[in-house]
């Protein structure tokens, strides 16, 4: 049988994809992270399913319970909040699943990039202001960045850069960002994308931080931080130009 790596998507239940949805309904075994996923996609589930919250579970348990319902002849759904193409730890579970023997397949989710864009009401490339975004997150202890993948080298793209896992070192943000951004750069940030508690903030690095505190927001939120966030005069794009030549595809 077939373990399914599922992108939840960000916070709303409804905004899990259609395929998502059918395969959650179509799987008798479901692990999902109990702190992150919404409990209303369970609903999805068949009534008789087995559902595993892996909040409390390591990777060899969450492993073991994979490889059992695979020799039970279970399709399982491995649910994963937001997309699980970045910052899901889906890699160690796929190499685990390779060693053993066991297929899976990936459904993408909607990625909480994407939800806190939409939140914002702002597209994150913008023509002549910026066209790059950069995904990335701040070294902490227990998982260091590579080398050169630190903010200061980063920061000196000017690129548009969405940081995960970072609003508990909003301070460390600002600091290695200003000298390269400046300190009336737009930055927001944006908590609980797309679920009701949904919080946003909109400043410069020069005030973000103060309002990170000040709202108490420490995990489940996204810092964005470039020029694009505040474009508002800018060339219209050449997509939909009435100088474009429709009759050839570029």
């Amino acid at each position: 049988m077939t373990v399914y790596f599922i992108g939840a998507g960000p916070g709303a239940a409804d905004l899990i994809t259609l395929r998502g949805a059918r395969t959650l309904a179509a799987c008798q075994v479901c692990l999902y992270a109990g702190s992150l996923v919404p409990t209303e996609l369970l609903a999805e589930c068949p009534p008789d399913a087995r559902l595993i919250d892996t909040a409390q579970l390591d990777l060899d348990r969450i492993t073991a319970e994979l490889v059992r319902a695979h020799e039970e002849g279970h399709d399982v759904a491995r649910l994963h909040s937001g997309d699980t193409s970045v910052f899901s730890a889906v890699a160690e579970q796929m190499r685990r699943l390779d060693a053993a023997g066991v297929p899976y397949e990936v459904v993408p989710g909607v990625p909480a990039f994407a939800a806190a864009a939409a939140a914002l009401k702002r597209e994150l490339t913008v023509p002549t202001v910026g066209q790059t975004v950069i995904l990335t997150r701040v070294a902490q202890r227990a998982t260091p960045m590579p080398e050169g993948e630190d903010l200061a080298t980063l920061g000196r793209s000017g690129a548009l850069l969405v940081l995960h896992l970072a609003t508990g070192y909003a301070d460390r943000v600002v600091a290695e960002l200003e000298p390269h951004y400046g300190a009336d750069c737009p930055a927001a940030v944006v908590a609980f994308a797309s679920r009701p508690e949904e919080l946003v903030l909109r400043g410069t690095l020069a005030d973000i931080a103060d309002q990170v505190r000040e709202a108490g927001i420490r995990r489940t939120a996204v810092i964005l931080v470039g020029r694009t966030l505040g474009a508002e005069q800018f060339r219209d794009s050449h997509l939909y130009s009435p100088d474009r030549d429709r009759d050839h595809v570029c």
